[in-house]
């Protein structure tokens, strides 16, 4: 196994040894994405669950709407052709080919879109799938699905995060796992998604990885995660001898701060080292080095933004 972690900042000479730059789980205006973290967010801050409060009265008193986060949802600003180009254009800027994965949540309507449009043909059917798992949920990436069974792959997968079944998820990964031009990513392991508490996250995530480990061919080094989150994810890598890959997660403007380098020359080749030859190259972008805080209020101002 040959995993390697570089930052463009410190090693701005590292992409030149490559052929690609390969851009993994990035989101669409195609992905719904929960409001359940507005309440939880105030909850623990008076001032801002008083103001909460107040408009969600307003709602109910002008427009009989009761406000429930649970089913609202938000979609990331960008098209699947301008999240396309994004990654591309920053890839491509540093004299490598470009390979774009976009992973929208438990849908592959942007891949499926993008095939018809002729510079993003060879674009893989990728998805983020929710996949609950005792008391919390998980997120794996699930890239390069064959693309005459995509969509009813995708519904058996919907199917499980609708309504788990007890063994449904032993089969759907072995089904996965089968194909070998498909790969597998844990993505960002160590979030607490369901906000169960950072132990009984960290126990439930060992067991995820002891039951269903070989099923799983990576796990992911986040661009929108802390530092230390993601040293946390290189050391649970080398106890359960997994390899360590790139997972950008962008929702907004900035394209992905994490990207793998590669000499593949397809997504199937690039699987394949990942899955067989066991190599993967890690390379941070600058913009992975600014505040945490700011590039998350970056975020929320692309999604808040008109776009005529």
């Amino acid at each position: 196994m040959q995993r390697k972690v570089t930052c463009l900042w410190k090693e701005s000479q590292a992409p030149q040894a490559y052929r690609t730059g390969v851009s993994l789980h990035s989101h669409t205006n195609h992905s719904k994405e929960g409001l359940y973290f507005i309440a939880e967010y105030a909850a623990r801050r008076a001032v801002l669950r008083r103001a909460l409060a107040a408009q969600k009265k307003r709602a109910v008193d002008e427009s009989s709407i009761i406000v429930d986060f649970l089913k609202g949802y938000w979609t990331p600003p960008l098209p699947p052709l301008a999240a396309f180009e994004l990654e591309k254009n920053q890839i491509e800027r540093l004299d490598l080919s470009s390979m774009v994965s976009i992973t929208d949540h438990d849908n592959i309507e942007a891949p499926m879109l993008l095939r018809v449009v002729p510079e993003a043909r060879r674009v893989p059917v990728s998805v983020e799938w929710t996949v609950p798992f005792k008391d919390t949920k998980f997120h794996l990436g699930v890239h390069n699905l064959p693309s005459g069974a995509a969509e009813s792959i995708m519904e058996s997968l919907r199917d499980f995060t609708l309504t788990p079944v007890a063994g449904r998820l032993s089969e759907l990964l072995a089904m996965l796992h089968q194909n070998l031009d498909v790969l597998i990513v844990l993505n960002h392991p160590m979030w607490d998604l369901a906000a169960i508490g950072k132990e009984r996250h960290e126990r439930t995530l060992r067991t995820l990885l002891c039951e269903y480990g070989e099923y799983i061919h990576a796990l992911e080094l986040s661009g929108i995660r802390s530092w230390e989150e993601n040293q946390a994810v290189l050391h649970l890598s080398e106890g359960c001898n997994q390899l360590v890959i790139s997972g950008g997660d962008r929702h907004g403007c900035e394209p992905n701060a994490a990207l793998n380098l590669s000499n593949a020359e397809s997504f199937t080749e690039f699987v394949h080292e990942v899955r067989k030859e066991r190599r993967s190259h890690v390379l941070f972008m600058p913009q992975y080095t600014e505040p945490n805080v700011l590039r998350t209020l970056q975020t929320l101002l692309d999604v808040i933004r008109e776009y005529p």
